[in-house]
């Protein structure tokens, strides 16, 4: 029987993080056994230059010493990392004060006490991944021998990985790969990115657009643009023995835990005023700046409602964050939280008035699925993916006027219905179960044309 290799490595060494890709990847891979499929789905991770088969993704409650160990070297690697942030924060707080902005050497004094504390913590936060790198809990996997008629499917976010040889040394044996994309953001808009990053996903998609004989993406937008990205890089003839096709993500939270307790400051939020909700990364495509400045339109218009940012804080938000903070109606009227647990997520899902969406690009909106799957109504940007996820049951506002937005929220203030063309009550969404049975079945469909038949197979 032939066997699906589907990568897991960031998610099997991250177990705790829980948003976008990582959300994913535990859902697919924790739905692999109750598919139907006419394949055998092992999920894999490379280390040290070797397969091996994942039997667990997260490490047990009662767990040895050794595997509690490399858990509380994620934790505090990750710790380390939050404090760096908190460094670039103050730094960029502080350096807006007359104090320093006046003043060249109090500048530059607190640049380098700001460099200080950060090498302070980077140098240990490496130590910490080196050790971690190293290290192998075989009560959770077990080392894989791979046979020419595996196909490896890449659904973790591998652009950081190091075993790009060791796929190659795969494929060279018969091995075929396929890529799942899940946008091309640091390709078609680098400026909303880190340049770290950009230059690490430009060397990645390089190199899988050489190395995969197909890929899948989350959206059928998001395949368009991996087509054309493809087909000017490597040519027209080059694309046309690759086959390219999607599909789509679930709404579950798979990590809901009813005996979690909801902080009471949360439930006095929805409390007090109509509240609507942002539920992403802090990050400058997820266009806050754009939210906060329709809401303080309403504001002046004595409008008594909210809004409410759920996510990590991420990068290049030094100045939005500071602006949240030293915001005069932060904790009335706008309010923050970027450590909520599932069942919290969900509470503010069932509890907000409307999700608020405007992002100025997107390879899929998770964020707007898993709203509209629990009757909470979405408002977003217009753009090609969230046309193709909420069609009429979403209203669309204008990137360029925040006042199109304020202008949908004061109709639904004033009518109480909501201004979209259909009814919420009629849409429909698939499972995380039912979104890993699409992603192994077009991949099979595809494989299985590309083996009797020829590649080039494109589904429209």
């Amino acid at each position: 029987m032939m066997r699906f290799l589907i990568e897991c490595t960031y998610v099997y060494e991250h177990p705790q993080d829980n948003s976008g890709i990582q959300r994913v990847v535990r859902n697919v891979i924790n739905n692999l056994k109750r598919l139907e499929a006419p394949v055998e789905c092992v999920p894999v991770m490379f280390k040290h230059g070797k397969v091996y088969q994942v039997d667990r993704l997260s490490p047990l409650q009662r767990q040895k010493v050794r595997p509690r160990l490399q858990s509380w070297l994620g934790r505090q690697h990750d710790r380390l990392g939050r404090l760096g942030q908190r460094v670039n924060l103050y730094q960029a707080a502080r350096q807006r004060t007359g104090l320093y902005r006046n003043s060249t050497v109090m500048r530059v004094g607190l640049a380098l006490i700001c460099m200080a504390a950060r090498l302070a913590f980077l140098l240990p936060q490496k130590s910490l991944a080196y050790i971690s790198i190293h290290y192998v809990d075989t009560s959770r996997v077990q080392e894989l021998q791979c046979e020419p008629d595996d196909v490896l499917i890449l659904l973790d976010s591998s652009w950081h990985a190091d075993f790009f040889p060791v796929a190659e040394q795969l494929k060279s044996q018969g091995v075929r790969i396929v890529s799942v994309i899940y946008d091309l953001i640091p390709l078609t808009h680098p400026q909303f990115c880190d340049e770290g990053l950009v230059r690490v996903f430009e060397h990645w998609f390089d190199w899988v657009a050489r190395t995969a004989d197909g890929f899948i993406a989350i959206s059928q937008t998001i395949i368009e643009q991996v087509q054309q990205q493809v087909k000017c890089r490597l040519g027209e003839e080059a694309a046309a023995q690759r086959w390219f096709d999607y599909f789509h993500l679930g709404s579950d939270l798979d990590q809901v835990n009813p005996r979690t307790a909801i902080r009471p400051e949360l439930k006095r939020m929805f409390e007090q005023r109509p509240v609507y909700l942002m539920v992403s990364t802090i990050e400058p495509r997820k266009n806050h700046s754009y939210l906060l400045d329709a809401f303080e339109r309403l504001w002046e218009q004595d409008q008594d409602i909210g809004i409410c940012f759920v996510g990590k804080i991420g990068w290049k938000t030094e100045q939005l964050v500071e602006r949240v903070r030293q915001h005069p109606r932060l904790n009335t009227h706008l309010f923050m939280w970027n450590d909520l647990t599932d069942r919290e997520l969900e509470y503010c899902y069932i509890n907000a008035r409307s999700l608020v969406f405007p992002s100025y690009v997107e390879g899929f909106g998770l964020p707007l699925v898993e709203a509209m799957q629990r009757g909470l109504p979405v408002m977003a940007s217009d753009i090609p993916v969230f046309r193709e996820i909420g069609g009429d049951t979403m209203a669309y506002f204008d990137l360029a006027d925040p006042a199109t937005m304020a202008n949908l929220i004061s109709q639904f203030e004033r009518s109480g219905v909501f201004p979209a063309q259909g009814d919420i009550s009629k849409w429909q969404w698939l499972s995380w179960k039912d979104s890993a049975q699409q992603l192994v079945t077009r991949v099979y469909q595809n494989t299985e044309t590309w083996v009797i038949g020829g590649p080039g197979a494109h589904r429209t």
